[in-house]
């Protein structure tokens, strides 16, 4: 496996992906591409993954693992995305070959960054293959750590992780990207308070109409109404943004309550309990404990009707995540080490 280095090009979004062909008496052919879409100084110059020793699974999740790897030259670490095909997952190598050029184009400081992607190349039916992404580091784990260690947050510290994802999908958005798995499993944190999004597996690149996004693709658990029931709530018109938003909205309100708030304790969230409560359930009570500014900003997230529900841009001006009473990032991390 090599890496192949490009220039980045913040250029109008364009992404040139092969349809799949509904012939099934010829080999079906996807090209995942070879590149590198950091520019900066400290992106590592490795040409094969013999270069990187594996320290430890940080994760499982869309098809496949993320392990913490140090760069023997360099000593430095950094998370390596390695995703697994077989024989026949063709539709699996297209949203890799999606992945990767939205990797290519994203350049923020509220997103995970990539310092280049490996593959072995042409890949069609007949053979398997991996595709790796080499990622930044992210020390002290993701959001979903933090809550199994802490159970809850203080709302200072839920307005921190809010406003961050928020600036992220504000940029996200203006490139035409909607994330689709926003998560607390896809938020990450380092050692300087950042929390960056994560994890864009599932994401798509949109034109005036969200026209690919209604597969089921994500996590069931955070999906919006429309996504979930786009009979009964309606897409037509929809760009897909306002589902980031009702996701966040889900990751807020969990980040108060200690669980999933959208069933009860008791409750599985299979399908069939997630469409009950998503598609056909009452607006949810807001707990008593909060303050009326949390209970407004996720109030605003949560409208079933994607057509009432907050902007990212409005969410950005709500009383909740004005920078007077969110945790700085020194008290994010701090409150992450020491609790």
């Amino acid at each position: 496996m090599t890496l192949v280095r490009e220039r980045r090009h913040q250029q109008a979004l364009r992404l040139a992906l092969p349809p799949p062909s509904p012939s099934t008496d010829r080999k079906q052919r996807t090209h995942l591409p070879a590149l590198s879409p950091a520019t900066s100084p400290d992106s590592p110059c490795i040409e094969n993954l013999s270069e990187l020793e594996k320290l430890a699974v940080l994760g499982h999740g869309n098809g496949g693992t993320v392990y913490k790897v140090c760069h023997k030259k360099t000593s430095l670490v950094y998370a390596l995305k390695v995703l697994r095909f077989n024989h026949n997952a063709i539709a699996n190598r297209q949203q890799a070959a999606r992945e990767a050029e939205i990797l290519k184009l994203v350049d923020s400081p509220y997103i995970i960054r990539c310092h280049g992607v490996l593959d072995n190349g042409l890949m069609d039916e007949d053979s398997g293959g991996d595709l790796c992404f080499l990622m930044e580091y992210m020390e002290e784990g993701s959001l979903h750590d933090m809550l199994r260690a802490r159970q809850r947050l203080p709302e200072q510290v839920i307005a921190s992780v809010a406003r961050r994802v928020l600036q992220g999908l504000e940029y996200l958005h203006g490139m035409q990207i909607v994330h689709r798995d926003i998560k607390p499993s896809n938020l990450l944190i380092n050692g300087r308070g950042e929390v960056k999004i994560a994890d864009f597996g599932v994401s798509d690149v949109v034109a005036g109409t969200c026209e690919t996004c209604d597969s089921y693709m994500g996590t069931c658990a955070y999906m919006s109404p429309e996504r979930f029931d786009p009979e009964r709530w309606g897409r037509d018109g929809s760009d897909g943004f306002a589902g980031d938003v009702w996701s966040l909205g889900v990751v807020v309100l969990q980040c108060h309550m200690g669980r999933f708030p959208l069933i009860g304790p008791g409750q599985r969230p299979d399908w069939t309990t997630l469409m009950c409560v998503i598609s056909f359930g009452e607006r949810l009570d807001m707990p008593e404990t909060a303050s009326a500014e949390f209970q407004s900003f996720v109030s605003a997230c949560l409208e079933k009707d994607w057509r009432k529900r907050a902007t990212v841009a409005e969410l950005l001006h709500h009383p909740f995540v004005d920078t007077s009473y969110c945790s700085s990032a020194e008290d994010l991390i701090d409150y992450v080490l020491h609790g």
